[in-house]
């Protein structure tokens, strides 16, 4: 499809062919691990996401697998929403148990993020909170002298792209918190993504997905801007943004529609390089405090106009494009171009708000059913943790821990009731 000739590009510049994705393309995963694994060495563990119709994907990537000499020796349950720890360990359990030569994901971002987890802590052992943070694996790894198993990883939704990054998010359901791994280490070797595979996801899932990819995208493009990342990041980052503007209200009104589902899962996948260009920052953040009342796709999607209003005056010429993009779907009534600083900002984020409107969403956390304060203070603390720090680090308005009190907490209280004029800029 030419009008998708651009995202492809892009992609096939960040992945190459370690990364098999598009339509009907899941019975030639096999081929994916030709060079992966050493001689002789043919036995994988697939851990596996259930819904309807999944049994029958199973059966064709084991088929794809077994006509490439590799044999699924095990097949396991993937994670729960949100990678919760618990899944993590069972899983870690059964690669121990199972020693395979090759892991193999196939699910959302929660099971591939806790395959990825998982992998760590069967091969390097201690507990996960000895690799919350940046580049503790690759640490370890060197300093024990070892290798991760091998992983080849099947989304299923488009949403997080867990298939093709460096982050692994485990939450702690007991405080309710989530935090992550951060380390090119995990970054599964080989990838692919079947987007028909998404035809059978709930309208919720799309939505939820589609506004993480778009969270990807823009805050990584925020906290590019004056970086000399800036200008790989730009093409990368509008593309997703345009792809989901464009496309999601069909995906949601015709969900057997491929080529929006097409457009969709391009779209994540440009969030998922976005993510590799830079970091994600002030909604992503805040939205791990906000994992036993919200998805996480949805809670970015709901922080980011609030957090663009605080980021406006630092990323004008970045936020002009974006907001162009809202304008050309109808969603701002305003030129972004005649517009600067605070009142860009405020424009562009009441454009951001009515799109999500427009797909269903909730746009206050005053909305979000079991919210209170205490999210707010949970997030607020968290954002103090300092193994959380590289999201404060990483916002186009730098804060620091004693920052947070003063910006971040009108900021969230605005997304608690919708006024934008409570957020404070700074400087």
């Amino acid at each position: 499809m030419d009008q998708f000739k651009a995202a492809e590009q892009l992609i096939f510049g960040f992945k190459g062919d370690c990364y098999l994705h598009g339509l009907d393309i899941l019975d030639q995963v096999g081929s994916l691990t030709a060079g992966l694994l050493p001689e002789g060495r043919s036995k994988a563990l697939l851990v596996r996401d259930g819904f309807p119709g999944s049994e029958n994907f199973v059966a064709i990537i084991c088929a794809s697998l077994s006509k490439a000499g590799v044999e699924v020796t095990g097949v396991i349950d993937g994670a729960a929403p949100n990678a919760p720890r618990e899944d993590l360990a069972r899983i870690k359990d059964a690669i121990v148990s199972a020693a395979p030569d090759l892991l193999v994901s196939f699910g959302g971002g929660s099971t591939i993020d806790a395959v990825k987890g998982a992998g760590v802590l069967a091969v390097l052992g201690g507990s996960v909170e000895d690799y919350f943070g940046t580049g503790l694996v690759s640490q370890a790894l060197q300093s024990q002298a070892k290798r991760l198993i091998p992983h080849l990883a099947i989304q299923t939704a488009a949403s997080s792209s867990a298939h093709l990054t460096k982050y692994s998010n485990i939450t702690d359901l007991a405080t309710g918190q989530k935090k992550l791994i951060v380390d090119d280490a995990v970054v599964p070797q080989r990838a692919a993504f079947d987007y028909k595979v998404t035809l059978g996801a709930p309208a919720s899932l799309i939505a939820d997905g589609a506004l993480d990819g778009i969270s990807h995208a823009l805050e990584v493009l925020y906290s590019a801007v004056g970086k000399p990342a800036y200008e790989k990041t730009l093409p990368v980052s509008l593309e997703a943004i345009r792809l989901v503007v464009r496309y999601l209200p069909t995906a949601l009104k015709n969900p057997r529609d491929l080529e929006a589902r097409h457009a969709l899962g391009l779209a994540t996948d440009l969030g998922g390089y976005s993510i590799m260009l830079g970091g994600t920052n002030g909604a992503h953040l805040t939205s791990f405090s906000m994992v036993d009342i919200l998805s996480h796709g949805r809670a970015c999607g709901m922080l980011n106009p609030y957090y663009t209003v605080f980021f406006a005056p630092a990323v004008e010429d970045a936020l002009r494009l974006v907001a162009a993009i809202y304008k050309a779907e109808g969603y701002m009534p305003e030129d972004p171009a005649a517009l600067s600083g605070r009142e860009l900002g405020m424009a562009a984020a009441r454009a951001m708000i009515a799109f999500e409107r427009a797909i269903g969403f909730p746009t206050t956390l005053s909305e979000v059913p079991g919210f209170s304060d205490q999210h707010i203070q949970r997030a607020l603390t968290a954002a103090k943790n300092p193994q959380l720090k590289m999201k404060l680090e990483n916002m186009p308005v730098p804060m620091t821990a004693e920052m947070v009190d003063e910006f971040m907490a009108p900021i969230l209280q605005a997304a608690k009731t919708g006024r934008l004029e409570e957020i404070k800029n700074a400087g």
